[in-house]
């Protein structure tokens, strides 16, 4: 049985104040939950000490980004180590901004992949199609070379680190979200490429998160899928009340 995962991105938001009182606004909801759900928030790097601070161990502290070199002339990056020595337990990559704003490569993120697997950290690795990947009928076909490419160095060992985040680009901030069904089609996908990758119960056992417009009105549809292992939380993280409200749905 995999443990439901639900992390919060809060992208660029939030002032220290902010971010303290929205984590214990979301610490607050997450009490009781009893271990049947992990949870976590993705808050601007700065934040990353103090939240680790007021929420200790219990709350996955994510950095959003990481540099592709441990040490380097590499101006306003930063390495995973240095981001684990701040707090953080894992860390993003590939998240639809940062291959679709900032341009960056696949091979890129699977040498970040890599490099911050080595350096203690967890991994949510993002995946999805635009939309006239959609339209072309090749969503499976991109998301397949993401991860493969994503992937590349990843040993089976170091898989029960890592998660895989779906989030079709055409449903980021655009207030648009993947049905359940369509979500369902792709995260199984994903689950059987898995499997060809490294074996079927290394597959089983991965946790595969939904992100994409993802709010309290949709989690409990987009969770009731069997192989939809959690959310990848956008603007509605930055609100404790919805995003307890989801992980109220994820705890069923």
């Amino acid at each position: 049985m995999r443990t439901p995962i639900i992390v919060g991105n809060w992208k660029l938001h939030t002032l220290r104040r902010e971010a303290l009182e929205l984590a214990t606004g979301v610490a607050t909801a997450a009490a009781g939950l009893g271990g049947r759900v992990a949870w976590g928030v993705a808050p601007p790097a700065l934040w990353i000490g103090p939240l680790r601070e007021a929420l200790g161990a219990e709350a996955g502290i994510w950095a959003q980004n990481c540099a592709t070199d441990a040490r380097g002339a590499f101006t306003g990056e930063l390495a995973p180590d240095m981001l684990r020595e701040a707090g953080a337990s894992g860390v993003i990559l590939g998240h639809s901004e940062r291959r679709h704003v900032f341009g960056e490569p696949d091979e890129a993120i699977g040498r970040k992949v890599s490099l911050a697997l080595a350096e203690g950290l967890d991994v949510i690795l993002c995946v999805g199609e635009t939309l006239d990947e959609r339209r072309a009928g090749s969503t499976l076909a991109v998301v397949h070379r993401q991860l493969e490419r994503g992937l590349s160095a990843v040993e089976r060992a170091e898989a029960d680190r890592m998660v895989i985040a779906y989030e079709p680009v055409w449903a980021i901030g655009t207030g648009e979200t993947a049905s359940p069904a369509q979500a369902q089609e792709v995260h199984a996908g994903i689950r059987a490429w898995l499997a060809a990758r490294w074996d079927e119960p290394t597959s089983s056992a991965l946790r595969i998160q939904y992100g994409g417009s993802a709010k309290p009105a949709n989690a409990a549809g987009l969770l009731a899928e069997p192989d939809v292992d959690g959310l990848l939380v956008g603007g509605a993280s930055l609100d404790a009340e919805s995003f307890g409200a989801m992980l109220a749905s994820a705890a069923g």
